[in-house]
């Protein structure tokens, strides 16, 4: 009887066993199929062209290249001596034209005095009162054109417009830079950001607020965030415009039907510290349903991020 029992024991715990690992697979199986994840994710952040507005040779080269910038940082110095030149002519214009203004419009008043009197016609007071509108337009003229020397002057400073990392400089004193050629990149830390290549079948399980746990690849800590947006729309590869403008789509169709992938953006809320952010970096990124809701009212918190940036190049 005693044998029975114990064997009946045994068996009932081996079961009981059983059912606990069922239901804990069960589980594990459930979370893994519901909730959203993907590991083709990226860390991304906007790249800023550096491109001088003005041309002329650079006199000097302030930052190097991987150096942390801050808004407004003086980046490069073209050689301002022309323009400098410049603004001098502009001056001295503007200062004829002023001069030039003051007697026009003393003429006139001269002739409007005069104006009842036998030795002054209705045509020369016409003429001086057009003398005075031509004299105010070289006036407006010179003006404006002052204005542009002194931006162009000020221009031969290349500031950063961004906080931000200086990526891929080669740029050197004594080198000509040309309006609007990009001479070096900047990296926006202030926009870095992690974007997940979710499969379409995943995105009704995706809500904007919802909380994400991001790992990088490499990396032992895990970073935290919300979905910020959902990209609207992707290139449909299989459709063309035709030479009649009428839609040409391919006409194969695979019997294996591949999920596309639809860019989601991530904003980052908690980032261990001494990660180093570098874009273009491989994540994998899951998305809890239902929970972080609270954050869809939550601007981004881009400020938040006490990440250590480190310069490289957008991750696509």
């Amino acid at each position: 009887m005693t044998a029975r029992l114990s064997r009946l024991l045994k068996s009932a715990f081996t079961l009981t066993l059983f059912a606990i690992a069922l239901a804990v697979g069960w589980n594990l199986w459930q979370g893994y199929m519901e909730t959203p994840w993907t590991r083709d994710g990226h860390v991304r952040a906007d790249v800023v062209s550096i491109a001088p507005d003005i041309s002329g040779p650079v006199a000097e080269v302030l930052v190097s290249d991987n150096q942390t910038v801050a808004k407004d940082q003086v980046l490069v110095r073209i050689d301002p001596e022309r323009f400098q030149i410049a603004l001098a002519l502009a001056d001295a214009s503007l200062k004829d034209k002023a001069a030039a203004l003051t007697q026009a419009r003393r003429e006139a008043e001269r002739y409007h005095r005069l104006e009842n009197g036998p030795a002054v016609s209705q045509q020369n007071i016409e003429q001086a009162d057009l003398a005075v509108e031509q004299a105010s337009a070289a006036y407006d003229e010179a003006t404006a054109n002052r204005d542009l020397a002194a931006l162009n002057l000020e221009r031969t400073s290349v500031r950063a417009p961004a906080n931000g990392v200086i990526s891929n400089l080669a740029l050197n004193p004594g080198d000509y830079v040309a309006s609007g050629s990009g001479v070096m990149a900047l990296i926006d830390t202030d926009t870095l950001r992690v974007e997940g290549y979710f499969e379409e079948n995943q995105l009704p399980r995706i809500a904007v607020g919802d909380a994400v746990t991001v790992d990088l690849m490499g990396h032992g800590q895990t970073l935290r965030g919300h979905v910020e947006s959902i990209a609207a729309g992707i290139e449909d590869r299989e459709r063309t415009d035709g030479s009649n403008l009428l839609a040409n789509v391919t006409p194969t169709f695979s019997w294996v039907r591949l999920a596309q992938r639809v860019p989601v953006r991530i904003a980052l809320d908690e980032v261990p510290a001494g990660t180093r952010l570098v874009a273009g970096l491989t994540a994998t990124v899951t998305v809890h349903p239902g929970k972080g809701q609270a954050r869809i009212d939550r601007p981004a918190a881009s400020n938040e991020v006490a990440a250590e940036p480190l310069a490289g190049e957008s991750g696509s």
